[in-house]
């Protein structure tokens, strides 16, 4: 299975918070699944630091990369099928970043892992909400 991390549950995944499930995480460990994090949640965790949002260690760039090498989690880029998508995906949720996730996980056929309930709503699959 191929599972897309919203940015919340990369975010709570290299920490170990305890708000993702231990069967999420067996999920995400399991070596024939293959779990990637978005160019657009590195960008909204950038967006979040500079904000004061999110306080990191580290620059959020390189905390983001060096999680994501350290828990074998592959980079997602944002190609233009992906942006032609949003115009076909309805106005449910108002987060961008959400929404180009969505579009993601449907264009590449993954699994969008996230705690959000509001994104079932849409045509996606997901794990967890």
């Amino acid at each position: 299975m191929k599972l897309l991390l919203d940015t919340h549950a990369f975010l709570w995944m290299v920490s170990g918070d305890s708000r993702v499930p231990e069967q999420v995480r067996a999920v995400l460990r399991a070596d024939d699944n293959s779990v990637w994090l978005s160019a657009i949640s590195v960008w909204e965790i950038a967006i979040k630091q500079v904000h004061g949002r999110l306080k990191l260690p580290t620059p959020a760039v390189a905390y983001s990369a060096r999680h994501r090498r350290a828990h074998h989690v592959s980079a997602l880029a944002v190609e233009e099928a992906v942006a032609q998508h949003l115009e076909r995906l309805p106005p449910i949720h108002r987060d961008p970043f959400d929404r180009i996730l969505i579009c993601q996980a449907i264009e590449h056929d993954m699994t969008l892992v996230t705690a959000d309930e509001q994104i079932r709503r849409y045509p996606v699959k997901t794990l967890w909400a």
